[in-house]
């Protein structure tokens, strides 16, 4: 298991019932620190996936990074051939 370590952050009357009505009411996790885990979590992969799409869509406008891939698919479609 991870280590923990205590932490305290001030979040508002609002935020802290939703954290104990996710976890008693809804059961998203099994303690109201494991509620703050999961959501900090997906927020992070969302905002991972997001830069990860940007990063993609960069690559996508820079010639060279096309010219490259148009290369590599035309090696594959040269090499990767169904037996006659």
């Amino acid at each position: 298991m991870e280590a923990r370590t205590k932490r305290t952050y001030r979040l508002s009357a609002r935020t802290q019932a939703r954290v104990k009505e996710l976890s008693a009411r809804y059961g998203v996790a099994g303690s109201q620190d494991a509620v703050v885990e999961v959501a900090v979590d997906r927020l992070y992969r969302e905002i991972e996936a997001a830069a990860e799409g940007d990063r993609w869509a960069d690559a996508a406008a820079d010639p060279a990074f096309r010219a490259e891939a148009a290369e590599v698919a035309r090696q594959f479609d040269q090499s990767e051939t169904w037996p006659d």
